[in-house]
Order: C-alpha cells, then sequence, then structure tokens
C-alpha cells in the first residue's frame, strides 16, 4: 500500500511542478502587461517595446495592422507626439499557458482616454524564448465608441 502511494505520489510530481510553472508564468505575464500599461501612462516607448519580440504584428482597435518591432516604435513616437494625453490601459482576464510551456495567450478588455474610442477587447500571443516572456502579436478591438 505504502509503496502504491509513493509510486503516486513521484508519477504526480511533473504535473504538480508543471501546475506551478504555470502558475508563475501567468504572474510574469501579468506583471508584464501591468508594467507595460505604466510605460504607455509614462509615454515610455522603450518600456513598452522591450516586451516586443523583432516581428510583433499589433493589430489597432480600428482595424489597421503594423508589423516589426521599430515600425510599431515608430507608429507610437507619432501617436504620443500628435496627442499628448492619450492613454490606453489593458486589463487581463485570462492568460493561458500551452502545454509546450513557450506559448502564452492572453485576453482582456482595454480602455482608452483622448483616443478614437473608449476601448475594448483584445488578445495577445506570447512566446517564452531563452527564458522570457515576449509579445508575439497583439489584436485590439474597438467596441466601444466616445
Amino acid at each position: 500500500m505504502f509503496k502504491n502511494f509513493v509510486l503516486l505520489a513521484f508519477l504526480m510530481l511533473p504535473a504538480f511542478a508543471f501546475s506551478q510553472n504555470e502558475q508563475q508564468d501567468v504572474d510574469i505575464i501579468k506583471s508584464s502587461r501591468m508594467s507595460s500599461n505604466a510605460a504607455i501612462a509614462r509615454h515610455d516607448i522603450e518600456g513598452m517595446a522591450k516586451y516586443w519580440l523583432p516581428d510583433f504584428v499589433q493589430t489597432i482597435g480600428r482595424g489597421s495592422s503594423l508589423t516589426g518591432r521599430d515600425t510599431i516604435i515608430g507608429s507610437w513616437k507619432q501617436l504620443f507626439r500628435t496627442n499628448p494625453a492619450v492613454l490606453y490601459v489593458r486589463k487581463p482576464v485570462q492568460i493561458s499557458i500551452g502545454d509546450n510551456g513557450v506559448m502564452a495567450w492572453e485576453t482582456g478588455t482595454w480602455e482608452a482616454k483622448h483616443s478614437y474610442s473608449k476601448g475594448g477587447n483584445y488578445s495577445a500571443m506570447w512566446r517564452k524564448i531563452d527564458g522570457e516572456w515576449k509579445l508575439q502579436a497583439e489584436l485590439f478591438v474597438s467596441l466601444r465608441q466616445l
């Protein structure tokens, strides 16, 4: 009987370890999102872009898309220059870590001030590269008009 218990406990260890790692990854992504929100509030583009992969894709609430970290940095610079009061806040509702531990999906709502929209919903694809979670893509859908 004790042997069976030890065997069962040993077999469950990987699942428990993955569960702990999964929660740590979810917490890291949530923290990264909050840091990114704070960077937007400060208009700190480098603070935002540190989470983006070089081939990052962003689709904004109106439906236009940009590809590439440098291109998207240029777009944010232009936005902050022309609209210094703009503010966006993303609020994660769900973060799911893939079975392989290197892909994650985040979904939630976003709110805006001094923008073309009051906000809507979003989704994001994260990739774990060299132990760090980075954004591969974000999709924002504007659902709340001014």
